[in-house]
């Protein structure tokens, strides 16, 4: 039983902590510039491994897999938005 609850407890923080980031607002010029360099547009894990000229294995995408992907993503395309619609900035530099 005691497990049960400490399993909860992290369920728990990872629901809040997932709340945290959907409800998070960017009204921050240099934030979202700064936001955007750091968050990769795509899984930098992926790789295809070759060697001479021959494909040896392919790492899958491992983002996914994080238990906040979705929300960093989303943190992401706020500060992309908030860019483009309020600063009018070109976005096409963080992509």
């Amino acid at each position: 039983m005691n497990s049960f609850n400490k399993d909860c407890s992290n369920n728990n923080l990872l629901n809040q902590i997932r709340y945290q980031l959907d409800r998070l607002e960017i009204h921050n010029p240099n934030l979202a510039k700064l936001l955007c360099k750091i968050i990769p547009s795509n899984c930098p894990f992926e790789r295809t491994v070759k060697v001479l000229g021959r494909t040896l294995f392919h790492i899958p995408p491992l983002c996914k897999i994080n238990p906040l992907y979705e929300q960093i993503v989303g943190l992401r395309y706020k500060c992309l938005l908030y860019l483009v619609d309020e600063c009018g900035e070109d976005a096409t530099r963080y992509c």
